[in-house]
């Protein structure tokens, strides 16, 4: 049907926006919290390189057999937003959070087709 790889990206994909998922919340949490410094979760730009797969447009997803193998959260001190040295801007945290959630969502979907596919088969095509 599909290979268990797919699946494992999948889940990892999962994984990770919901960790970029926590660290904006935090962030947008910690605004107004003086000498907070900003995180990013940094996994997209690994997940993208370990996937292979041919994309006929820059703005799909790929997919391939190899699976993501770490995420991890940085923090942004290169810049100062406010006086009191917090470096949260509202406005690309609350950007960042409504991409993010669209890719969540169609990774959700992605799944929700595998697992569709696999009851149609199990039901013997009905």
């Amino acid at each position: 049907m599909f290979s268990n790889s797919v699946m494992r990206n999948l889940e990892t994909a999962l994984d990770g926006a919901a960790l970029k998922q926590k660290t904006i919340a935090n962030n947008l949490a910690n605004v107004d919290t003086p000498g907070y410094k900003a995180k990013e979760t940094v996994f997209k730009q690994e997940f993208e390189s370990s996937l292979k797969a041919k994309r006929t447009d820059q703005r799909h997803f790929s997919f391939s057999t190899q699976t993501p193998t770490s995420f991890y959260v940085k923090e942004q001190s290169n810049t100062t937003m406010n006086n009191n040295g917090n470096n949260v801007d509202v406005d690309k945290e609350m950007a960042e959070l409504a991409k993010n959630q669209l890719y969540y969502q169609t990774l959700v979907q992605r799944i929700n087709g595998k697992f569709n596919s696999i009851k149609m088969v199990v039901k013997g095509g009905r």
